[in-house]
């Protein structure tokens, strides 16, 4: 199936609609239909076109946008850099996408050998009438290099279609909006940021663009910019809730998806109090951002919700067969916005995909109503004497404490159990390590899940991609004194 660029098609239906703002600026869709194509003009001067691969190091900025729906108007593949990685991180990444063109924002530049200015690309370049080209949906679009947690990072081709099957599975899941104005407070080089430029655009809406996160600027948005819909974490939250002292949201604003791991009941209820709908989900870079999502009309924080519509999850035991609800196992996602692939890396492609299904290497169970609770990812399960033991459901009790605002669990060798459980615990200000870990964990876990150790630590590691680095953890773990409950 072809499409069109949807800025164009903006243009031409509501050209003086709101598309993108960022600081005190604003563009309408006629205004950005303008500007990408000046950025269009730019890369066909340079001789970007069908299948190159354009590098991109940058914060959010309205360059990358009109720098990415240019991109999709010649067919070059948008390969966006983590703006929080070293030069040395960089170098391996950008050597293997074999960039036509590399473009920094200026002020990182330095961190990129050759790049040219972002701010400087266009710089007396006067729009011309370049072709249209139909948007093919098989056509690579992107390619976003995973976090590297459990090794080298591979770049996930996502396409055309798959952004659109995001968007479009996304929207018959909230409820379609007739411009929907996304919060977009998660970097472009995520795809979670991504998805917030895509689907705006898709559905005729407005990106309200921020930089960084800001609590402060995201509670502008939702009261001063309408802002209708956003993505948080529990952290995150949190902070916006702190920041507007819990003022009821204004009945403009639709929900909030909030990823990254669960949410405690507590906050669940402080935003439900506000008038802030939270839908909890999972998600992961190689299916397009969202797989599974609460249906809002069903939301009651215990899940990531079923499927968006479009896909299928479906969890596996250890010989690949389909296991039913309530039984433990490997998660794997079926659907249009899965990646086609890992750039150039034809063997970690062939272990990815099982009979057509991607192996997420995150390990959940379905319940009966086919609502993914995500338990552990694969390399972070715990094996105590033989059971198995998933942090994910441990940090879910612990981020019901009072007294602690994130935790981290992990396990390290023991000599009786072969692995045991040691938590980090970021504390509340005003609170010190509470004596009461030990029993409060107990009210709700089994004996043998109950960490070993609590040991209080002031920020958990995280790397670029802000995903808690547990190996770090664990080699802290190892040499830290050791800490009993209460002593």
């Amino acid at each position: 199936m072809n499409h069109d660029c949807p800025i164009r098609e903006g243009a031409r239906q509501t050209p003086d609609a709101e598309a993108l703002r960022f600081l005190e600026q604003t563009w309408t869709f006629r205004m950005l239909d303008a500007e990408v194509a000046r950025w269009t003009e730019a890369l066909v001067a340079r001789g970007v076109g069908q299948g190159d691969r354009v590098a991109l190091l940058s914060t959010s900025h309205p360059s990358v946008t009109f720098l990415f729906w240019a991109l999709g108007r010649v067919g070059a593949v948008f390969a966006p850099l983590n703006a929080r990685l070293t030069s040395a991180e960089l170098r391996p990444l950008v050597d293997a996408v074999e960039p036509k063109l590399t473009l920094a924002l200026g002020s990182l530049r330095e961190r990129l050998t050759g790049a040219e200015a972002l701010e400087a690309f266009t710089q007396g370049m006067v729009a011309t009438s370049v072709p249209e080209r139909a948007w093919d949906a098989e056509t690579p679009r992107v390619i976003l290099f995973t976090s590297g947690t459990t090794g080298r990072p591979k770049g996930a081709v996502l396409t055309e279609g798959a952004f659109r099957a995001s968007c479009q599975g996304s929207a018959a899941n909230l409820g379609r909006h007739a411009a929907p104005r996304w919060l977009g407070t998660l970097p472009l080089f995520h795809v979670g940021g991504l998805a917030m430029l895509t689907r705006t655009a898709y559905e005729g809406g407005c990106l309200l663009l921020h930089e960084r996160f800001d609590a402060e600027a995201v509670n502008r948005a939702i009261d001063v910019d309408g802002a209708t819909h956003a993505s948080f974490v529990a952290t995150t939250l949190e902070r916006v809730l702190d920041a507007r002292h819990d003022r009821t949201l204004p009945v403009t604003f639709e929900c909030a998806l909030i990823g990254g791991g669960p949410v405690p009941t507590a906050l669940l209820t402080r935003a439900r109090a506000a008038g802030l709908r939270a839908l909890q989900t999972y998600g992961l870079t190689e299916a397009c951002s969202q797989a599974t999502t609460e249906r809002p009309q069903e939301a009651d924080g215990r899940t990531a919700g079923p499927p968006l519509p479009g896909l299928e999850v479906r969890v596996v035991g250890a010989d690949g067969a389909p296991l039913g609800a309530g039984h433990e196992g490997d998660v794997e996602v079926r659907g249009p916005t899965v990646m086609v692939g890992y750039w150039n890396q034809p063997d970690a492609t062939r272990e990815a995909f099982h009979d057509g299904w991607l192996r997420t290497r995150d390990v959940g169970v379905l319940d009966a109503r086919g609502r993914l609770t995500l338990l552990s990812r694969r390399t972070d399960l715990i094996v105590r004497g033989g059971e198995n033991l998933y942090p994910a459901e441990i940090e879910a009790v612990l981020a019901n404490h009072p007294a602690i605002a994130e935790s981290a669990v992990v396990g390290v060798p023991d000599s009786h159990w072969g692995e045991v459980p040691v938590a980090f615990v970021v504390l509340r200000s005003g609170h010190s390590l509470p004596e009461d870990l030990d029993a409060w964990c107990r009210q709700s876990l089994a004996r043998f899940k109950v960490p070993t150790r609590f040991v209080e630590i002031e920020t958990l590691p995280r790397n670029a991609m802000s995903k808690v680095e547990r190996s770090v953890l664990r080699r802290d773990a190892m040499s830290h004194p050791m800490y009993q409950s209460g002593s």
